[in-house]
């Protein structure tokens, strides 16, 4: 049975195909945006901001380009870019109440900003001058302007958070490599001791992994300029004018900052959602690699005087309720329960793209919600954890010296002088016996002390 709608405020009557629906008398939106308030839940949030503001962009835009081919009028369009300057400006961001999970095409939403500035429009030029679908959605069809706006709301939050925030800790392990240089420690290999290596060397594995991502999501980014918009209802640009598509993408790339162009195949823009689920799998690619770099932060650190201790992490706060004086790696918990996050994100989008219909993906606001989550809580996870871990990183020369001096594997340098087998046995006597590696070598009298300290130099090993 459909729920009986009462009304808890003072309402007007608004109208549509199917009938009237009060809708509240100080909301900006009509019958179509409030069916679609009571027939979905808003549990799981509202749709995105960034989604709301990139649907305003292409209002702007269209009304624009639609005057310069005639099919709208300066008055109207100037109007509707008026109210839509008031969106971008977050002036009217209470009025866009709709689910995430509303219709899988977006259109809800498309039809809650078409009405949203129809209404505020008219009540700017004071009579009834704007309908939300003959003139805010001239020449448009949700399902292009849904995901074009996809598109630019999912760039504009790459470019401007998610990539500075990437490249601003890459730049804080530069600064690390810089000032560890001269640092020699034991390198671990299945967490067993290996052969030393610098620990700028080891630090340098983090930032290029982080720059190889940052060149990958750039990429994938600016695959996102391509867009369908002009496409119309399934491609075929029914009801758009000619050149309309290059003359939008021209407008959106002054309006942004940044480079949009026509798809070239339409179809494939509607129906297939792979620019999209690329970048994501680029993102979930980063998460992978934040992980893995955490989680070395957090072995290394571990301590500080039971654990291997050779980082020492700044003591943001107090570790325990009942322990005095105990220090957690409380940011790589919080990156790498991001990381997790995001991962879980990736199946999402996956899943989605996968299971779209003929000449449309009905599961369109499930990506762009997952793809933009992930976006903001990579972008603010990264500046956390470079503020407030990386930044205040420090080697613990002491222990990683004396760490390097007891690890048996230095021996690893006398192998091509005595052989394998018999530098594995000195190793193997200096751990059984619980000797030095050099006393092994020495007892085992295929070294001398004068050669040994010529071959077993750490500082000649990285």
């Amino acid at each position: 049975m459909q729920e009986v709608f009462v009304p808890t405020e003072k309402m007007r009557l608004e109208k549509d195909a199917l009938g009237e629906v009060p809708v509240p008398e100080t909301a900006y939106w009509g019958a179509q945006t409030e069916r679609s308030r009571h027939h979905f839940p808003t549990d799981g949030g509202t749709m995105p901001l960034e989604v709301i503001h990139a649907l305003a962009r292409i209002k702007k835009a269209a009304a624009g380009v639609n005057v310069k081919l005639g099919v709208l009028d300066e008055e109207r369009a100037q109007k509707i870019d008026e109210v839509c300057e008031e969106i971008l400006e977050g002036k009217l961001d209470t009025h866009f109440p709709l689910s995430i999970w509303q219709t899988g095409s977006g259109t809800q939403s498309n039809m809650n900003v078409n009405e949203v500035i129809a209404h505020r429009g008219n009540a700017l030029a004071g009579k009834n001058l704007l309908h939300p679908n003959d003139h805010v959605n001239r020449s448009q069809s949700s399902n292009d302007v849904f995901p074009s706006a996809m598109h630019i709301a999912a760039r504009e939050l790459t470019e401007t958070r998610l990539l500075p925030a990437l490249h601003e800790l890459v730049q804080a392990f530069c600064d690390k490599e810089e000032r560890m240089r001269s640092i020699i420690k034991t390198g671990r290999t299945h967490l067993q001791d290996a052969t030393p290596l610098t620990a700028a060397q080891e630090i340098s594995a983090w930032r290029v992994a982080l720059e190889e991502d940052a060149k990958v999501i750039k990429a994938a980014s600016d695959a996102l300029g391509a867009l369908p918009i002009g496409g119309t209802a399934v491609g075929t640009g029914l009801n758009a004018p000619e050149n309309y598509d290059t003359m939008m993408c021209e407008a959106l790339s002054a309006q942004t900052g940044l480079s949009f162009k026509p798809l070239d195949n339409k179809f494939y823009g509607l129906s297939m959602k792979s620019p999209l689920h690329r970048l994501h799998g680029n993102f979930k690619s980063l998460a992978a690699d934040l992980n893995k770099i955490a989680n070395d932060i957090r072995f290394l650190s571990c301590g500080p005087r039971c654990g291997i201790g050779e980082y020492r992490i700044p003591a943001n706060e107090p570790g325990s309720s009942i322990m005095p004086g105990k220090v957690n790696p409380t940011q790589v918990e919080s990156i790498t329960m991001i990381a997790l996050q995001v991962m879980g994100n990736d199946v999402a989008v996956g899943m989605a793209a996968a299971s779209g219909q003929m000449q449309l993906n009905t599961y369109m606001p499930l990506i762009i919600h997952n793809v933009l989550d992930s976006a903001r809580l990579l972008a603010s996870g990264m500046t956390c954890f470079r503020q407030f871990l990386v930044e205040g990183l420090e080697a613990d020369e002491t222990v990683m010296k004396r760490l390097l001096n007891n690890s048996l594997m230095l021996v690893t340098a006398l192998s091509p002088h005595i052989g394998y087998d018999a530098a594995s046995k000195i190793a193997h006597t200096a751990h059984e016996e619980g000797i030095t590696l050099k006393e092994a070598a020495l007892k085992s009298g295929l070294v001398k002390e004068e050669e040994y300290d010529t071959l077993v130099d750490p500082a000649k090993m990285v």
